[in-house]
């Protein structure tokens, strides 16, 4: 596979441009969880799977639940997850007769070197809130943080805010949390802890362990 990484950093940046970074919902019913997992191989094209689960709130009941299969034929390659995973989601959204009124994805939003990482690339094509929601640091530094649910730090790199690193639950790792699209750094803080029981928020943590079943299922 040809790839021209330096064309694929020009529409990152481009997109960066267009991320609206302040809230443009006056209220939240419900939020969304796009998580994506692979089958157990390192070859390439590989199948994949991408997953959706909608929570209300407050409440956190599941009221939707959607997954959509794929081939993916886009390497790892760090901080270019967006053309690997991109289309299988929009693939998934596209499928939803219901859209919740903001998303969380499993990956960076604009704490990322080039201002839009897979979050934010998949607010600005297809119009949703989103909010990026990622288990390890791709870019910055950030204060220490005391062991406490809801305490956080906020993420800088290039000395500017792009995200905040947040504790959502007592004495368990944190969270990278960041501006996707169309909202602001707080609400995103705020939303993150509304949703959690764990250390992973609701609508993710449950489109996770989904994925985990089928991905199991298929191996046997």
């Amino acid at each position: 596979m040809d790839l021209n990484l330096a064309e694929l950093e020009k529409i990152q940046l481009d997109c960066a441009k267009k991320v609206i970074q302040k809230n443009v919902l006056t209220e939240i019913k419900t939020i969304g969880g796009i998580d994506v997992t692979f089958e157990k191989s390192k070859e390439n094209p590989t199948k994949a799977w991408a997953c959706i689960v909608i929570v209300e709130i407050p409440g956190l009941k599941i009221i939707s639940q959607e997954i959509v299969e794929g081939i993916i034929n886009f390497p790892y390659i760090p901080t270019f997850l967006t053309f690997r995973e991109l289309p299988l989601i929009k693939k998934l959204y596209q499928k939803l007769s219901f859209k919740p009124d903001v998303i969380f994805i499993d990956g960076q939003g604009i704490s990322h070197p080039r201002g839009c990482g897979i979050a934010s690339h998949f607010g600005i094509e297809t119009g949703a809130v989103t909010i990026g929601v990622a288990k390890k640091k791709l870019c910055g530094n950030y204060n220490t943080l005391s062991d406490t649910r809801g305490s956080y730090s906020y993420l800088i790199y290039d000395n500017k805010i792009v995200g905040a690193v947040l504790r959502t639950k007592d004495k368990v790792k944190p969270i990278y949390v960041s501006i996707g699209h169309k909202i602001d750094l707080e609400t995103a803080i705020e939303l993150v802890l509304k949703t959690s029981i764990y250390r992973i928020p609701e609508p993710l943590r449950l489109a996770h362990n989904f994925l985990q079943k089928i991905r199991k299922s298929a191996s046997l």
